[in-house]
């Protein structure tokens, strides 16, 4: 089990990565009393590449939310 933090947009955000085959990872947002959340999983085929994966979702959900709603 690998575990980061990540800031994105000021928030800080808990990245648990846990091995589920040989070469494949599966990333997800920990809450604070340590469940793991609804959100779907991330996958890579090494633990830094499945937290990135799930990192980079985030930055694009936040970047999204700050632009508002679609016109």
């Amino acid at each position: 089990m690998h575990h980061y933090d990540e800031v994105i947009d000021g928030r800080t955000y808990h990245i648990e990565v846990a091995r589920i085959e040989r070469d494949r990872w599966r990333a997800h947002l920990v809450c604070a009393t340590g469940v793991p959340t609804l959100l779907m999983p991330f996958y890579g085929p090494t633990p830094n590449d499945a937290a990135r994966n799930l990192s980079a979702w985030l930055v694009l959900a936040h970047r999204t939310a700050r632009s508002g709603p679609a016109n």
